[in-house]
């Protein structure tokens, strides 16, 4: 059931008075052209719309969100179709919660596709020599290609989907691969006991790496250490907060390796058991198959328990805090 508080048809807005998530737009489009409809749904994938009925599209709302509808409604009208664009609030069958998951859905296949390709572009150059000048050229222009095509994921990605920071890394990796003097990291960082007593930033919604990396921060960095969940769209660090797994982060993904890896990388983390945990998160959340761990199908279905029952952030690392914990003491026993 769809409760509607706005209407926008052809242009002529209708103000609202209730709140809404979301907006909608209803179109019909008329049987010719046949190109109109193909043009129409190209549109409605570039403004990352998603169907939730046939000529149903939905965005979130916002006034950039309702200025792309008012755009492609226009477009509509021109090709003799109608349309309207509405305020909506879903009282029954799909729920907010349903819409957000498709959204990520939607994002995280489109970070697939750019995490994939990185991979192969990866793959193409020498672990040692150089490249011939043409095969350079052609590779530096295909990686210009997918930086701005993963910009433009971005743009769209309005849930933070988890896809971001492995597609993140992966081109930035071959950026660097391609321009080692310029923008590789160096791995002489400080040591953990200089991150004594921060606030740790992170993305809401925390899933596998951003739960291990909070524990692997409390447990063996900063044992003091504030977290803080926020919406990673637009925010603006505070003086003295550190980020992890997300956009611009002091600690974020790097290459294919996950912020956990990241984190026991740069700070020299040298603890035995850490190892095997590392691999454990990084097949979660990097779905990669790299190390084929036979406890990771496990704690997966582990983690996925925890994000159903658990809404609250502070309340899903405590439930994953204490699962780590045991996690590694038994992987210490292991290694003694």
């Amino acid at each position: 059931m769809l409760q509607l508080y706005q209407n926008n048809v052809n242009g002529v807005t209708v103000p609202s008075t209730e709140p809404s998530q979301w907006l909608l737009l209803i179109h019909q489009i008329p049987p010719k052209p046949e190109y109109l409809r193909v043009k129409i749904w190209r549109r409605m994938q570039r403004i990352g719309a998603i169907a939730v009925k046939n000529s149903v599209y939905v965005l979130p709302r916002n006034e950039e969100t309702l200025e792309d509808f008012q755009w492609v409604l226009r477009e509509i009208v021109e090709g003799c179709g109608e349309g309207s664009i509405c305020q909506a609030g879903f009282v029954d069958g799909l729920s907010d919660a349903d819409l957000e998951a498709m959204f990520r859905a939607a994002r995280d296949a489109d970070y697939s596709a750019i995490a994939e390709e990185a991979r192969e572009l990866s793959s193409a150059l020498p672990a040692q020599g150089k490249l011939e000048a043409s095969a350079r050229a052609r590779l530096e222009t295909d990686a210009t290609r997918l930086r701005r095509r993963l910009a433009e994921v971005i743009e769209r990605d309005f849930f933070d989907a988890l896809g971001r920071q492995t597609a993140e890394g992966l081109v930035a990796s071959l950026e660097a691969r391609l321009n080692p003097d310029t923008t590789a990291k160096s791995d002489q960082g400080p040591a953990a006991y200089d991150y004594r007593r921060r606030v740790w930033v992170t993305r809401k919604g925390i899933h596998v790496d951003r739960m291990a990396s909070a524990w692997l921060i409390r447990r063996f960095i900063d044992p003091e250490a504030r977290f803080k969940f926020v919406t990673a769209r637009g925010y603006q660090p505070e003086k003295g907060e550190l980020r992890f797994d997300m956009f611009e982060a002091e600690f974020t993904h790097e290459g294919d390796r996950c912020t956990f890896e990241v984190l026991l990388q740069r700070l020299k983390l040298t603890d035995a058991a850490l190892r095997p945990i590392a691999e454990i998160i990084h097949d979660i959340d990097l779905k990669d198959g790299k190390f084929g761990r036979p406890e990771t199908p496990g704690i997966e279905r582990l983690i996925t328990g925890i994000c159903t029952a658990h809404k609250d952030d502070e309340e899903r690392l405590a439930r994953a805090s204490a699962m780590f914990d045991d996690l590694h003491g038994s992987f210490s026993r292991r290694s003694r």
